[in-house]
Order: structure tokens, then C-alpha cells, then sequence
């Protein structure tokens, strides 16, 4: 006898809905025996009637008969938004009984749709069948029992209601509960800023990215991406406009598979080069396994040439021993064609969720603390990198610790064609005080890989003052800083924020000092204005951001704060002050946003008669100083000036595809002209297709 071997699901594109409030829910298929039925009977009358006229027609094959095979198989189909049924998968040991369950199906009597919000739908069910046929519990009288309806609607009492071994899989969107991040985009974000930022909300919105279940109970990612699904039959068409290119679901596992793209190309006004442009393809694997575990993958493939200013500091953080420049937020690239780069890139995570207080992430990737469109304690301006971390949550309080692996690519510290390695680790705390004030606390150290000391142990200690550590493992052994964060709810529309960052705290420097160089701080403050104005989606934001000289780095310099020659805080470094505004827009599936930032920046000379150290390059030693005082701007004093504006498309709201077009000006204003600082404006527009699932930073 052939035996019965079980195949996995793993590769079929589920698709079903989410069960809600009355009125808000799905309607299931009706065949034209159930079309009086009253609401809360649709299921069964569905389920019943099915089950019957799958038994009336079915044949068991002779092969089948012949062979006295008895066990199950799975059929997994769907109920398409024309009406019609199709097969999407058969689990059976005999290529007979898939033909047999093929022909059954497509013999099936085309019924009412689906529905959700009142528009079809298709809706896939998963249904077990038993061989031979009289081992199923079935009864085949369904269809008749159903049509004993009286013109209310109501059905007799007779109706069978062994229905409940067919079941609509779980709902579309299982992402939208998962312990999944949610793709760290200012963009998106800012679609739900509003929401957990509501007064009395107990939602810490400071550590990013965010957890897709952590937001799902203010913001119902589901409902919002129905709102914007289109009409479309045709699979190819859903699947451009409305779905993931692949589902696979089940009961308890759910994967997704997509093919994302930033697809630019543009024109820098001043520049010698015909276009810019950007091609990057990237396959993105997602899904859960259970209700704890739960998995993300992003390979980028990527070549692309820029406006001139970000091609010229790409190449001015170039990797010591190899490539032509590290693309900002990205990674290493190598030249491709002579005038542009090739850099690939991969990030992803396992998220595990032993308990209800808290979630482990493993992986290769960035993360973000700060409640601003900047961070002065972690951003996500460069390159992944990998961490693990835990976030514990419970009554008002969020716990983050993260521990992370960078790298120091500079010449001097490269040694047989391989990067210096350090490490760091942080934690910030998160308190709601009351329902409108939030305050925090940062804290954050950094050590190298010197005398084989490895990843130190003692920062494995998740409740610890770094600094003590930083002593007790010896003055120069590591580089601590810490901060305080606050946040104010003024009402449902408007808040402010804030950040404060010491690196170096010396009573007498900081608050009686003249200007003392040991005074390294920064400090933000930020609004934040919800549906301003009283017109819906309009999202204004203010932010002031300054950082004195020298902060962030180190006498040491592989302690400074950076990876990869870019800062892990602020994009510009140290030694500037800065003035930003951002408007954002959306209706629909269209947005716009506007930004604008002017600052002042302090640059080294970099000359024969001057090669002093004024504090804005991290990258450089402290004994290399100007001088025993500082102030912010010292040194070649650079006034700038940017403004973006982008409008867009949203092409496919479950991958976050969108169509776009920008345009940004850009004026660099030196108080010195040097081969590496001088006066230059830039004029860039840009087109382009792009997958928004990271931050794209070009506002150096």
C-alpha cells in the first residue's frame, strides 16, 4: 500500500480577512441556495452547501479504489472577487485525486463573492477530505435543509451545523499583529504619529522601529490598507497595486515574499554628468512561525550615481583598503562603469517573543532613538550593522538595551585587508509619567577590540551606569555618553519634544567655564503639529538641533562615536547648530512633503598652515585641538541651506511602493574655499519607483 507523506505548505498565497465589528467585517461567498440567509448564518449556509455539491460530484479515482488508500488530503483554494473557484494547492499522495479535485471544483456553480466594506473580495479556505469519501462526518442533505427558509430570512431548525472542519485562513494581513518591525521610514511613520501620540496613550514612541503589534492597537494597518486597495480582477494587477507578489499561509505560520525596487533617475543642474540615477532590485522575505517567532530578509542590489555633493563625501569616507566610497545609510561600494558605484547591501532579523513583557531581536540592521526627524543619541544615517536587543515593556515603563558589532575602516587601523572591530552597547529607559509627560534616560558605551579583549562582558549587564564600567575597565578603555529625553503632550495635536546629550561632564567646565573645549554637549527641541490647522493628514514639524565641538569623538579615535566613517548620532558630526522644518501631506494614495534646513557648520581647514582639529570631524584625535576653548561654527565657518520638496504615489500600499518625483536645492556657503570646503549650490530633480523601507539622508 502507498503510504501517505504529509507535504509542507510553504508556498502558496493565502489570502483571507480579518474578523471586526459588525458592519466593518467581511461577507462570505453566497451560492444561491444561502442568498436569504441572515448574517450570522452566511458561514455555515457557505460551508454546508459547499461541502455537499463537492460530495454529490466527486469520484474516487479506480487507481485510488484499487490501491485501498485511506487518509487525507488538503485542499487549499479560493473563492476569487468574479465569483468563481480555484485551486491554489492539493496535498494528495495520488495525481488522480488532484486531477479529480481539479475537475469538481471547476464544476462548481459561480456564487456571490465575498466581500469586505462591501466590495468582493477574494477570500481562500483551507478544507481537509477524508478517503475513502464515507469516512468523512459530512451530511449531504445540506443543500436541501437550507432552502427550509422563510421570507425573513430565517433558517430551521434542522440545518446541520457540522461546518467546522472547513476554515477561512487567518486574516490577510498577519504582519499587522506580528512582532515584525515596521520599516523605519519618515514617511510612513508619520501616517500614525498622530495616533500613539494621542494624550493618555501608553505608547513610548522614542526607541524605533517600531513593532507592527505594538502600533496595531492605536492604528489598524488593515483597515488603512482596504481603504486603498483598487478594483482590479486580474492577478497581475492585484499584485501591482494592491497585494504582496507571494503570500504563503497557514493556521499557524504565514510568509511573504516581494520584489522591491528604487528605481531613480534624475539630473544635478551644475553638474558635468549627463543624469544621476539609482537602480536598485531587492527581494524581501518576511513571515512568522507561531505567534512568538518571527523572521525579516532584504537583499539589495544596487548601482547608482548622485548630485556631486553626495558623490564627493561618499568618496571622502571611502574604506581604507578597498571600494571607491561608502553611499551614505548604505554601505561599502566599489566603481562600476567609472563614474558610478556598486553597493550591495543585506539586513534582516529573527524577533522572538518569549513572554508578553518582552521581545529579542537578532540581525543585521539599524535602529533609532529619539522622537525627531534627527537623533543625537542613535540614528539610522549609517550603515547596518549587526545587534541584538531587548525591549522590555510593562505598566508605563520600555526598557531598550542593544548591543551592537561596528567597524573602523579608516587606513590606519585596517591591518591584513580586514576592518578594525568594536563594539557598543546602550540602553534607554522610557517613563510616562502621566498621560501627557513622557521622560527618558540614554546611556551609551563604546570600546574596541584591543589585547584581545573581545566583547566585554560587563556591558552585558542591562541595568548598569556605563560609566562606572567605563572606570573599572580602566580610564581609556572605553567612551561613555549619556542623555535625557522629554516629551509633552499639550493636547491631541500638537507636542513638544526634546534631547539632551553629554559626552564629557565636568562641573567646572560645563557650568563655569568660558567656553571650555571639555564642554561637549548637544541638545534638541522639537514640535510636532497633528492635522494642523484642523485640515486632516497635514503633519507639521519644527526642530532646533546643535552639537558643540569635539562631541562624539575620542583621543582614542576607534571610540569615537561612528561606524563605517559615518556618525551613529547625527548625520553632520559635531560642531553645528541647525533649524529644520517638515510639512507632510497625504490623501489617499497621493503625499507631498516639503523640507527645509538651514545651519551653521564648523569645518577643519585641512591647509599646510592649518591642519588644527576644530571639533566637527569625529573621525579626528581631541589633542589635535584648536585650542583650550571652543564654541559652535569655530574653525572654517560654513553657512548652509536645503530644501526638498517630493510628491508621490503610493503604488502599492502592503509594500510601500511608491512613484515620486523631487526636487532638492542645496547652497554650501564656506567662510574659506579648500580643495574639500568651498562654496557650491546644487539644483537636483529626480524621478523614480521606489519601495520605501528605509531612509534615504541627502541633506549633508
Amino acid at each position: 500500500m502507498r503510504k501517505f507523506y504529509p507535504l509542507l505548505f510553504f508556498f502558496i498565497p493565502f489570502i483571507s480577512f480579518p474578523q471586526s465589528t459588525p458592519g466593518d467585517r467581511e461577507r462570505y461567498p453566497t451560492f444561491d441556495e444561502c442568498r436569504y440567509v441572515t448574517y450570522d448564518r452566511e458561514e455555515a449556509c457557505f460551508i454546508s452547501t459547499l461541502k455537499a455539491n463537492v460530495l454529490q460530484e466527486f469520484e474516487l479515482p479506480q487507481a485510488v479504489v484499487k490501491d485501498e488508500f485511506k487518509g487525507e488530503m488538503v485542499i487549499l483554494f479560493e473563492v476569487t472577487r468574479e465569483g468563481s473557484f480555484e485551486i491554489l494547492y492539493v496535498d494528495a499522495p495520488f495525481e488522480e485525486l488532484k486531477e479529480e479535485v481539479n475537475r469538481v471544483f471547476n464544476n462548481l456553480p459561480q456564487v456571490k463573492p465575498a466581500e469586505y466594506n462591501s466590495r468582493p473580495i477574494d477570500m481562500q479556505f483551507r478544507m481537509p477530505v477524508k478517503v475513502p469519501l464515507d469516512r468523512n462526518s459530512w451530511k449531504t442533505t445540506s443543500v436541501q435543509k437550507f432552502e427550509d427558509i422563510d421570507k425573513n430570512g430565517a433558517v430551521q431548525d434542522t440545518v446541520t451545523q457540522e461546518y467546522d472542519q472547513i476554515k477561512t485562513l487567518p486574516i490577510t494581513n498577519q504582519r499587522a499583529s506580528s512582532d515584525l518591525n515596521i520599516p523605519f521610514s519618515h514617511e510612513l511613520y508619520s501616517r500614525f504619529d498622530d495616533e500613539v501620540n494621542r494624550v493618555g496613550t501608553n505608547f513610548h514612541t522614542a526607541s524605533k522601529p517600531f513593532l507592527y503589534a505594538e502600533v496595531q492597537p492605536y492604528y489598524d494597518f488593515e483597515k488603512q490598507t482596504n481603504q486603498l486597495l483598487k478594483p482590479v480582477d486580474s492577478w497581475l494587477g492585484r499584485k501591482v497595486w494592491n497585494e504582496h507578489l507571494f503570500r504563503f499561509q497557514g493556521p499557524d505560520y504565514w510568509f511573504t515574499v516581494d520584489f522591491g525596487l528604487d528605481l531613480q533617475v534624475g539630473k544635478d543642474l551644475d553638474s558635468d554628468l549627463d543624469v544621476t540615477y539609482n537602480n536598485t532590485r531587492a527581494a524581501i522575505f518576511q513571515g512568522g512561525l507561531g505567534k512568538k517567532f518571527n523572521f525579516y530578509s532584504v537583499v539589495y542590489e544596487s548601482q547608482g550615481r548622485f548630485a556631486d555633493y553626495i558623490n564627493r563625501y561618499a568618496e571622502s569616507i571611502r574604506p581604507g583598503t578597498e571600494g571607491a566610497a561608502i553611499i551614505p545609510a548604505r554601505g561599502v561600494a566599489k566603481s562600476f562603469m567609472g563614474q558610478a558605484y556598486d553597493y550591495p547591501v543585506a539586513e534582516g532579523y529573527l524577533s522572538f517573543s518569549p513572554a508578553k513583557f518582552f521581545n529579542l531581536q537578532f540581525g543585521h540592521g539599524k535602529n533609532f532613538i529619539g522622537d525627531g526627524y534627527r537623533s543625537l543619541f542613535m540614528s539610522d544615517n549609517a550603515s547596518p550593522y549587526p545587534f541584538f536587543k531587548l525591549n522590555t515593556t510593562f505598566w508605563k515603563i520600555k526598557y531598550t538595551n542593544t548591543w551592537m558589532s561596528l567597524r573602523d575602516v579608516r587606513p590606519e587601523v585596517t591591518g591584513e585587508d580586514s576592518f578594525r572591530t568594536k563594539f557598543m552597547a546602550n540602553h534607554y529607559l522610557s517613563y510616562n509619567v502621566t498621560k501627557r509627560l513622557n521622560i527618558g534616560f540614554f546611556e551609551s558605551v563604546m570600546w574596541e577590540n584591543d589585547n584581545n579583549r573581545g566583547f566585554d562582558l560587563n556591558y552585558l549587564n542591562p541595568i548598569i551606569f556605563y560609566r562606572a564600567i567605563e572606570y573599572s575597565t580602566g580610564h581609556q578603555a572605553g567612551n561613555a555618553i549619556m542623555g535625557l529625553t522629554g516629551k509633552f503632550k499639550w493636547n491631541d495635536h500638537f507636542l513638544t519634544y526634546g534631547q539632551w546629550l553629554i559626552d564629557e561632564f565636568s562641573s567646572v567646565d560645563v557650568f563655569g567655564g568660558e567656553g571650555s573645549w571639555k564642554n561637549k554637549h548637544g541638545f534638541q527641541l522639537g514640535t510636532k503639529y497633528f492635522n494642523a490647522f484642523n485640515i486632516p493628514e497635514l503633519y507639521l514639524q519644527l526642530e532646533y538641533n546643535q552639537v558643540r565641538p569635539y562631541t562624539y569623538s575620542h583621543n582614542t579615535i576607534t571610540l569615537n562615536y561612528g561606524h563605517n566613517n559615518q556618525s551613529m548620532a547625527h548625520f553632520w558630526g559635531a560642531n553645528f547648530r541647525e533649524l529644520l522644518g517638515i510639512a507632510r501631506y497625504r490623501k489617499g494614495r497621493y503625499y507631498g512633503m516639503f523640507k527645509v534646513i538651514y545651519g551653521e557648520r564648523g569645518f577643519d581647514y585641512n591647509t599646510p598652515e592649518d591642519m588644527a582639529n576644530y571639533g566637527g570631524d569625529i573621525y579626528r584625535t581631541e589633542e589635535d585641538r584648536a585650542g583650550e576653548t571652543a564654541s559652535i561654527g569655530q574653525g572654517n565657518t560654513v553657512n548652509s541651506f536645503f530644501t526638498e520638496a517630493e510628491v508621490g504615489y503610493i503604488v502599492n500600499p502592503a509594500t510601500n511602493l511608491k512613484f515620486f518625483g523631487s526636487f532638492i536645492f542645496r547652497n554650501f556657503d564656506a567662510e574659506v574655499n579648500t580643495a574639500s570646503t568651498f562654496d557650491n549650490s546644487t539644483y537636483w530633480i529626480n524621478i523614480g519607483l521606489r519601495t520605501d523601507i528605509l531612509n534615504w539622508y541627502f541633506d549633508y
